[in-house]
């Protein structure tokens, strides 16, 4: 039942053809320029044209001195601030772990500002009132801050701009000056090819990671403030958060994993790795390793409670790159056994250990992309006289470092060009969920609130006449492109059904901002089916289009029995399937729409190959050997009679629909099914009459919430 349409660094100075819709105080600095200075170890006139004064440092994601172009062109100034700021807007994207690396990240980078004569500034409040209070307390005439891609910390850094501009000073107001640390000197984002299989065929050099700069001694009296437990951290955290929570959103807090237990429902291992991976970003681990050598805190990079993923300072992050890097060597040191112990208990898959313990340090900035990518390929070089072979890497490891970090850099670049460049119907925004980067897009000011999913092997663009369509209905309609699809980000990781309803209701919870009109196409369809019975305060109705998923009269209980292990005949099936849609693609998707072929069009089926070619797309099409459909769609609509609405196209060439609704019709009570003469994408095929249906769909359950007729 499942649709198989089957899949298919910057330097800043290449973003500035395209800056006349930015804000024009924003200043651009070269990596390259300030790596070149860097080298010399001296501190020459500033790029941007300014030594006197005084610059803040703003930390947000970039926790380390090493390889840090902000920090180089700051260090030019005679004063440097270095400041971070505890906003719960930038914290709330955290998990109590991800809180723990911070805490001890900030730590060792205090220590080693202070080792320079210098120190680290802590506030805690809204970014843009205390930047504020600090430019005026110390005259700043510059502020430095790393560039982002996310929508929202981009809004909070217009807020941060735009509350300096309104300050007056006798010398103009200070500039806000962005930087990257870009893998690839990229000159022009705009003609970048989209295609990951064209992009390598440019065969960009990696740029190396620069020193760190002597800062200026520091001679200004200002209260430094300190960095506070994990305890208070958390109660700072609860405190902001209690003055506008929802009830409905403490779904946040209760896991598919809970669910499904408490219901009877258990999962297998590998089931539960994926909703681990939901739940936090963590897997499993074997707890083999000694207690007695876990316990010397002071010799261990895992810093966390949990011991489960790398953290500390930036020299100890790299202690333990190159204690994993080198995992076929033997060694006598007990804080890198530890690393080759955990190095075994995360390779859920090959080459996915890299991500799950190294992704929170990437993730802060303890260490940038470029200095792993550096490291990776400088230990090729040594293991192979100096040279990189064309045929692959020696080890494992190294593979896991240089293809993590290409996909990471790659997916950041199609963010930024997103942001940038892409400029159609609708804005793209980027939303980053557990380190990852996921698309959307929303049309719409006022109304109920919409979410659109797409099928597998599909994105958000697969609605791209009814985004704009249905919110010209009075509603405000979001479309999400899922993690491992679209131009969405494709990590290493195990894909499972309720990872997927897990990204969806953080979605919702964090995005959206209230309950939604759930609406999904084919294995969309049993995502949000998932969302709906597991997490039902995120959903007002649901509305499943041809739909995937099964139902199981008089079920009782329904254990997950499979397994979620990559065979030898996933791994197979997986590159024969990409070879085959990239082949047979154009008819796969003319026979999914047989009453307007027309609508399967050159845009969608090269939007279709081009993801095709993106690093990570295997991994995702391993994961269709591996659906588990088993909790049936009937458990999941128990609680939403008179809620469900089924758009059937008739014509689906994949399976029958009329046993499906007979199915659908006989166990899952107060269903309203429109019959449509379509294929297996009727959104796409007829979005006129789609549009219709779902405008009229919410406009009815919306009168029955305000006449009392349900809450």
């Amino acid at each position: 039942m499942a649709l198989l349409v089957f899949p298919r660094f910057l330097p800043l100075t290449s973003l500035s053809p395209n800056l006349s819709s930015r804000p024009q105080t924003r200043l651009l600095c070269s990596s390259l320029a300030m790596a070149s200075m860097s080298s010399t170890r001296t501190r020459t006139e500033s790029s941007v044209g300014e030594t006197a004064g005084a610059a803040v440092l703003w930390f947000k994601h970039d926790l380390r001195l090493d390889d840090h172009p902000g920090l180089v062109a700051a260090s030019r100034f005679r004063k440097v601030v270095p400041l971070y700021v505890f906003d719960r807007r930038i914290l709330s994207r955290f998990s109590d772990e991800m809180l723990e690396v911070l805490l001890f990240a900030l730590e060792d980078l205090r220590k080693s500002l202070k080792d320079q004569g210098s120190g680290l500034l802590i506030r805690f409040g809204t970014a843009e009132n205390v930047i504020q209070e600090l430019v005026k307390e110390v005259k700043a005439t510059s502020i430095f801050v790393e560039e982002e891609v996310e929508y929202e910390l981009c809004r909070l850094m217009d807020l941060v701009r735009e509350a300096i501009a309104k300050m007056s000073f006798p010398k103009g107001n200070p500039r806000f000056v962005l930087w990257n640390t870009p893998l690839y000197d990229i000159k022009n984002l705009k003609d970048l090819p989209e295609s990951y299989h064209e992009f390598k065929k440019l065969k960009f050099s990696a740029i190396s990671p620069i020193l760190p700069p002597k800062l200026p001694n520091f001679e200004m009296d200002l209260t430094w403030g300190s960095i506070p437990t994990l305890d208070d951290l958390k109660k700072f955290m609860n405190d902001c958060q209690a003055k506008s929570k929802d009830s409905w959103t403490s779904i946040r807090e209760i896991s598919a994993e809970t669910v499904l237990h408490k219901n009877q429902f258990v999962p297998s291992s590998n089931q539960v790795e994926g909703l681990r991976l939901a739940k936090s970003g963590e897997i499993k681990q074997n707890n083999s390793y000694e207690h007695s050598q876990r316990s010397k805190t002071q010799e261990s990079v895992f810093v966390t409670q949990s011991r489960n993923i790398v953290g500390g300072g930036t020299t100890g992050v790299l202690n333990a790159l190159a204690a994993y890097l080198r995992n076929l060597e033997g060694t006598v040191r007990d804080d890198w056994k530890e690393v080759h112990e955990k190095l075994r208990n995360a390779e859920s898959r090959e080459g996915a250990s890299f991500g799950t313990l190294f992704g929170s340090a990437l993730g802060l900035g303890i260490i940038s992309r470029r200095r792993a990518h550096y490291e990776a390929t400088k230990y090729e070089k040594e293991r192979n006289a100096g040279f990189l072979s064309p045929f692959g890497y020696s080890a494992a490891t190294i593979a896991a470092v240089a293809d993590t970090i290409c996909s990471m850099e790659w997916y950041w670049v199609m963010a930024s060009k997103s942001q940038f460049v892409d400029k159609g119907i609708y804005d793209i925004r980027i939303w980053r969920w557990k380190g990852f980067l996921i698309q959307y897009a929303v049309v719409g000011d006022e109304g109920p609130a919409i979410l659109l999913v797409h099928g597998f092997g599909a994105f958000l663009e697969h609605y791209r006449d009814n985004i704009s369509g249905i919110a010209e209905g009075g509603n405000r309609v979001w479309a999400i492109t899922l993690l491992g699809f679209g131009k969405s980000e494709k990590p290493n990781v195990v894909y499972t059904e309720v990872m997927w309803a897990e990204l969806l209701k953080d979605f919702i919870i964090e995005v959206v901002g209230e309950p939604v009109h759930l609406v999904g196409n084919s294995m969309g369809g049993y995502f949000v089916a998932i969302v709906a019975g597991l997490w039902p305060a995120a959903a007002k109705s649901v509305v499943l289009i041809n739909t995937a998923g099964n139902v199981i009269p008089q079920y009782s209980s329904v254990p997950f029995s499979e397994e979620r292990q990559t065979s030898v005949a996933a791994w197979l099936g997986a590159r024969l399937l990409l070879l085959y849609a990239r082949l047979r693609v154009k008819n796969i998707m003319k026979n999914l729409y047989p009453s307007r072929v027309e609508r399967a069009d050159d845009w969608i089926i090269n939007q279709m190959i081009r993801a095709s070619y993106d690093p990570g797309v295997v991994v995702v099409l391993e994961s269709i050997f591996t659906f588990n459909l088993s909790i049936p769609l009937n458990y999941l609509l128990e609680g939403f009679e008179n809620r469900v609405l089924v758009i059937q196209g008739m014509k689906d060439p994949l399976p029958n629909s009329r046993p499906i609704l007979a199915m659908l019709r006989e166990h899952c009570k107060g269903l309203t099914v429109r019959e449509l003469d379509a294929g297996h994408c009727p959104h796409d095929e007829l979005p006129e009459e789609v549009n219709s249906i779902i405008q009229e769909w919410v406009f009815t359950e919306r009168g029955k919430i305000l006449s009392g007729d349900r809450i």
